[in-house]
């Protein structure tokens, strides 16, 4: 389970506020990528949100939206998106850090520390610390990590009422059977990343 060992060692070091990072968004083929930063007030969590908080992949999603909720009013939290055009453009790692870094610049709060999932970090303007796995290690980063699926859910589910029956709000645009069947049913909506092998399969180019 998630602790405060990595925020602690952080604040050992001389660091501050600690923020943690982590992003949804990487596999699917439709959609945009999107990442989280929290920072966390240890003097003022509570404890049962402290204990529910986890890997969003952990949890059901009615739960991740209710921690969410309850993560809304005790915690700074700050939200990232990349889109379809800047994941084609750039490539996928890197829309991701693009989406990391505009979540930790739509914090309230400037953190001096930020503890990122993963093995990559962006760059910002503080500190990083990359942790793998960090999001079933640090409370902080479980916390983005729940941030940003809720908020990608939500937009995958918006924009299945824009594109009615790739199923996205079920599957979030991973590439599913059902997902799979839409595209040869309904072909390529402006929202799939043309430059993943299977879309640029169907695509022909």
């Amino acid at each position: 389970m998630p602790d405060f060992r990595y925020e602690d060692a952080a604040r050992a070091a001389g660091h501050g506020l600690i923020c943690g990072v982590d992003e949804a968004g990487r596999g699917p083929w439709a959609g945009p990528v999107v990442a989280g930063a929290v920072i966390l007030d240890r003097a003022t969590l509570p404890l049962d949100l402290a204990d529910g908080l986890d890997d969003s992949k952990k949890l059901k999603p009615a739960r991740r939206r209710e921690l969410l909720g309850q993560l809304q009013g005790v915690a700074v939290i700050g939200v990232g998106i990349a889109d379809v055009v800047e994941i084609d453009d750039l490539n996928i790692l890197q829309a991701t850090m693009l989406a990391m870094t505009r979540a930790v610049e739509g914090l309230s709060d400037i953190p001096d520390m930020a503890l990122i999932d993963g093995n990559r970090a962006p760059k910002i303007g503080c500190a990083t610390q990359c942790v793998v796995k960090g999001d079933a290690k640090s409370l902080s980063i479980a916390a983005a990590s729940i941030v940003a699926k809720v908020t990608r859910d939500k937009i995958m589910t918006d924009l299945a009422g824009a594109f009615p029956g790739y199923g996205w709000e079920h599957n979030a645009g991973y590439g599913t059977k059902e997902h799979q069947g839409a595209l040869a049913l309904l072909g390529v909506t402006p929202e799939h990343r043309r430059s993943y092998a299977p879309i640029r399969k169907i695509l022909g180019v």
